[in-house]
């Protein structure tokens, strides 16, 4: 029988803060840096975004747990197009606060070989009026995005001239909130009119933040509260997070189990289950930003990123080790005695699996202002056999990280066709074999 997947801290008090002295607590956090919300990627603006033709102002059709969320849609007019003819709906993913649909556009329409239009440009060249559907809190709930996502299905069935289907689909989270939106129509007996979904590096099993960076974000929190402002870890705790993240912990000294420690992603799994798991209509595609040959990264399962040594305060935060018992991911040193340490048990070794990567590790010791290896920078953030949708249960999931996907066998994944990334790129990247791939899937639509 297999072991279930936990984490356990020893702290020299119930709350590390509480043990320690204002000085000795100021020293850790400044240590640590202030980047403010922890593993929230800020806007990049290197290029010029297209303006939309029309912005829908969108409210979920129903609300979740008592809230309504809000959220809206760019509309962008293929060439030639004055009218929504043949609608693409791509949804937002996953981050801290609203959408910003103008870095949406630079980032989807981003010049991935010289010469070469930007996937959204070919879109519209095609003859696609491409949809970008943002949040207004892409750290909500799932299931309340998921609304916004129904009101522009049907706001695109709506303003659409003519009979074409849909594409609907997201990057990232956004291919699980319109997974999620067109299954839950299905199940109420809504016609979405959607001849393809598709998810774009979408952690349909979990995704993965190192368990040893959210405690210390929790950390940093606690050492440094800031009443008004988002605290270090609100994008831990998030609603979407929790849902999303194979593991995750609630706090910097939590001892437990990491795959259900979370009651939300208990809860939203149970509903996507409900509401029969997956969309059956369409025609389901997916888009995979790391390898399907099963190659890691170099990424040596319990080795130390970091190791730093200020005079009294020391800190070691290590790579994620494979399986074992109490096996060591990160400690905290004063004077030589350890006042905060956390070990792992029966947890794999996601770090270096393939997949779609995050700069997780990077952005902290960049914050710290620590030296760190150019191969411990990015670490696997949605592995391969997430967002290929492997037909495993997401509550158990724990093997076949390293799986050779380049002859699954149908019945082995719950898309009908996926696409792989021949090394690991950014998480959400468009590359040029998922972008020409995905062109050629719609090129007879």
């Amino acid at each position: 029988m297999a072991q279930e997947p936990r984490i356990d801290v020893n702290a020299i008090a119930r709350a590390v803060e509480r043990g320690l002295s204002p000085d000795q607590a100021q020293r850790i956090a400044n240590t640590l840096g202030d980047q403010g919300v922890w593993f929230a990627t800020p806007p990049a603006r290197h290029r010029r975004a297209a303006a939309p033709d029309r912005v829908w102002d969108l409210v979920g059709d129903q609300p979740h747990q008592g809230h309504t969320a809000t959220g809206r849609a760019g509309v962008y007019l293929a060439d030639g197009h004055s009218a929504l003819v043949r609608p693409l709906i791509l949804a937002d993913g996953f981050n801290y606060g609203p959408s910003d649909l103008d870095e949406l556009w630079q980032h989807l329409n981003a010049a991935y070989e010289k010469g070469t239009p930007g996937l959204l440009d070919q879109l519209r060249m095609m003859g696609i009026d491409v949809v970008l559907l943002g949040f207004d809190q892409r750290h909500t709930f799932i299931q309340a995005n998921a609304a916004v996502a129904v009101s522009c299905v049907r706001r695109a069935i709506t303003d659409r001239e003519g009979d074409n289907p849909l594409v609907v689909g997201g990057v990232s989270m956004g291919g699980m909130i319109t997974r999620y939106a067109l299954a839950r129509m299905e199940s109420d007996g809504d016609d979405h009119q959607t001849d393809k979904y598709f998810s774009w590096d979408t952690p349909h099993l979990g995704a993965w933040i190192p368990l040893v960076l959210q405690q210390l974000a929790y950390l940093q929190e606690s050492l440094t509260p800031n009443p008004g402002k988002p605290g270090q870890a609100d994008l831990i705790r998030s609603p979407a997070a929790q849902q999303l993240l194979w593991g995750w912990v609630p706090n910097e000294n939590y001892s437990g189990q990491v795959t259900t420690s979370s009651d939300l992603r208990n809860d939203f799994l149970e509903d996507l289950q409900r509401i029969g798991w997956f969309p059956m209509r369409p025609y389901k595609l997916g888009l995979v930003n790391g390898t399907g040959d099963g190659t890691g990264e170099d990424l040596p399962p319990g080795t130390p990123v970091f190791d730093l040594n200020e005079g009294p305060l020391e800190l070691t935060v290590r790579i994620q080790p494979d399986l074992g018992e109490r096996r060591n991911i990160g400690e905290i040193r004063l004077t030589g005695e350890p006042i905060w340490s956390s070990a792992t048990s029966h947890v794999a070794g996601f770090d270096g699996a393939p997949g779609g990567t995050l700069d997780s590790f990077s952005r902290i010791a960049d914050a710290m202002g620590l030296p760190i290896q150019d191969r411990f920078r990015n670490t696997c953030f949605v592995p391969s056999v997430s967002a290929a949708a492997l037909a495993r249960d997401p509550r158990k999931w724990q093997s076949d990280l390293y799986a050779d996907l380049s002859d699954l066998p149908k019945d082995e994944t719950l898309l009908d066709a996926f696409c792989c990334d021949p090394g690991n790129q950014p998480h959400s990247a468009v590359s040029k074999t998922l972008a020409e791939w995905f062109v050629e899937q719609l090129a007879g639509w």
